[in-house]
């Protein structure tokens, strides 16, 4: 029985390794291996096998060992890649015992530089224009000071309607510096992740950044969208991104919805 179990997760464990060598060490739309970091590689091959269902929570996750002889890759980027997951509420690291994979929360964790998409994870996740990509100067007196490069360059400017389960959960009016974006404002935007995008089609990947955030009566226009009444508050965010494009900066003024789903973020 032990040999058969060994043999089992073996094979378990190779099965893996060939569906993640398809997925991503192949160029795909442009990608190449080089464009995204190591660690957020094998972050997005795991929490695609926990959204589909490949390990179920309570199921551990491969050892660190394990991983790094699977992917060639070295102890702190699998960590790295761990720690992500982890802070994204995907697993839970025990000591002693390894990655053992967390239930979805209803909660969104939006607070943390993942994107909306990773936050939720992809919970029937759809994303309406409520203005469509285009190019415009910088509002007057914008939420956050701007540099000389940007506010030469101009800024990208849409509005989205994110919905989680048919539930407008964030509008979400983003301001891009435009620089060095080609064609940004043709590619399709409807049901996709902004950030997927910058880090497919122009190695823009997000590092880190600051946000204020404070609760608001809700105006007509936003309480049409997140389906709020007058007398109901909405949580508003105001955000700067700094990327690893020196002097590119994606900002967000974000309001939402927590009536059915409340924000969270871990530190």
């Amino acid at each position: 029985m032990i040999i058969l179990f060994i043999s089992v997760y073996k094979i378990s464990i190779c099965n893996l390794y060939l569906q993640v060598k398809n997925i991503i060490f192949t160029k795909k739309s442009g990608v190449t291996s080089k464009t995204i970091p190591q660690y957020r590689k094998l972050y997005e091959v795991l929490r695609k096998h926990i959204l589909d269902g490949v390990y179920k929570e309570g199921d551990l996750l491969p050892s660190e060992n394990e991983l790094c002889q699977l992917y060639g890759m070295t102890r702190p980027t699998v960590r790295q890649s761990l720690g992500t997951l982890a802070n994204d509420g995907f697993i839970r690291k025990h000591q002693g015992k390894g990655s053992i994979v967390h239930h979805l929360s209803r909660e969104i964790g939006i607070l943390s530089v993942s994107g909306t998409t990773s936050a939720v994870g992809d919970r029937n996740l759809k994303t309406k224009i409520i203005v469509r990509p285009v190019l415009k100067p910088w509002p007057e007196n914008f939420m956050f000071p701007l540099s000389e490069l940007e506010k030469e360059s101009g800024c990208i400017y849409m509005e989205r309607l994110r919905l989680l389960d048919n539930v407008p959960i964030f509008y979400d009016i983003s301001f891009i510096a435009n620089i060095n974006l080609q064609r940004i404002t043709s590619r399709q935007f409807e049901n996709r992740s902004l950030f997927t995008i910058l880090r497919q089609h122009y190695n823009v990947e997000i590092k880190g950044g600051e946000q204020r955030i404070k609760a608001i009566p809700v105006t007509s226009k936003t309480g049409k969208f997140l389906k709020l009444t007058k007398d109901q508050p909405v949580l508003h965010l105001e955000r700067k991104m700094e990327t690893n494009n020196p002097g590119l900066f994606l900002y967000s003024s974000i309001f939402c919805n927590t009536e059915k789903y409340s924000i969270f973020g871990r530190f």
